[in-house]
């Protein structure tokens, strides 16, 4: 896939960030800047809908723990959506699917 796309929309609970393509050491800081751009609200949830990313290595799994970071310190809810095998099993073995609630799809993650 290559270049990531990053989009941002509004649902009902807080931000939801849509990527598509390779969130790897070249593109993490693209999404890194958009969380700069994000002020979830104490009480909202941020989805991040993984089901576009084609590839995942650990600066994107190291950008994920930055989205996770900056909604905790936000005192709002993190999830990941449509989560894909190969990243769900680097999550399992890193032990990340601890850490974040995990939905098959963002419908579920928004209705939480």
């Amino acid at each position: 896939m290559g270049t990531l796309t990053i989009t941002i929309r509004d649902a009902t609970n807080g931000p939801v960030l849509e990527l598509a393509g390779d969130l790897d050491y070249d593109q993490a800081p693209r999404l890194r800047q958009a969380l700069e751009t994000l002020t979830p609200k104490p009480g909202q949830r941020l989805v991040m809908d993984l089901s576009g990313v084609g590839f995942c290595d650990s600066s994107g799994i190291t950008v994920l723990i930055v989205a996770r970071n900056l909604a905790v310190a936000a005192r709002a809810d993190i999830a990941l959506a449509g989560v894909p095998d190969n990243t769900l099993r680097t999550l399992r073995i890193v032990g990340l699917d601890q850490v974040f609630p995990i939905h098959p799809d963002v419908d579920s993650a928004v209705a939480g």
